[in-house]
């Protein structure tokens, strides 16, 4: 999907309760922008619509009899799938969220999160942007803390600055042309950050920052 906020964002919908995937539906279906896919109503079957499908986003639950959230994430790395994962569920405990994360999900929002916000997730996960509610944000810092978080060693204020553009969910590109520098260095910007911060991806590098005070300041 480019980054034009006019294409139609695809989804597929991953939840066990048919009158969530019902409701989740309706709303989509009846806001210019979105299509919806199909449905599925465990992990194994999302992952195999995913596959067949190819959505741009797959909006997954968790807890699901027949296969949850989180395996059906990893097996979607494992398979190369283009699709980009933003979990919707009603669970925000430790337990949840960091595993949803490190397996490679985008995003993470919950339930109760509004329409309007939703939506907004949904495009930014289209485009590859983390989004994190800001209630996951704040219980997933504890968990995603580095070991040598106190001997940390601190970033660059180009790596700062890096940081702080990931954090408003912006792309690389965008990062690039606002810094005035090539995709290739945000990469290598990004790989430093995250090696100092003791993180493998974008959501996680945020939640460190945000609990280390480096951003938020």
């Amino acid at each position: 999907m480019s980054e034009h906020a006019s294409e139609t964002v695809t989804l597929l919908l991953v939840d066990d309760h048919p009158v969530v995937r019902d409701g989740l539906r309706g709303m989509f279906e009846s806001s210019p922008g979105f299509r919806v896919l199909g449905e599925a109503s465990n992990g194994v079957e999302g992952v195999e619509l995913a596959l067949r499908l190819d959505p741009d986003v797959v909006l997954m639950d968790l807890r699901m009899p027949g296969g949850g959230g989180v395996a059906a994430i990893t097996e979607l790395g494992r398979r190369g799938a283009r699709a980009k994962v933003l979990v919707l569920t009603t669970y925000d405990t430790d337990s949840d969220t960091l595993p949803a994360i490190e397996a490679g999900a985008t995003g993470y929002l919950l339930k109760d999160a509004p329409r309007e916000e939703l939506f907004t997730a949904v495009r930014a996960a289209a485009l590859g942007r983390t989004v994190l509610s800001p209630a996951v944000a704040s219980r997933l810092v504890s968990r995603v803390r580095a070991p040598r978080a106190p001997a940390a060693e601190p970033l660059s204020a180009r790596e700062r600055e890096v940081l702080e553009l990931v954090a408003k969910g912006t792309s690389n590109r965008e990062i690039a042309k606002e810094l005035f520098i090539s995709e290739a260095t945000v990469k290598t910007h990004l790989a430093h950050l995250y090696a100092k911060l003791g993180v493998k991806d974008r959501a996680a590098a945020v939640a460190v920052a945000y609990e280390r005070r480096i951003l938020g300041t």
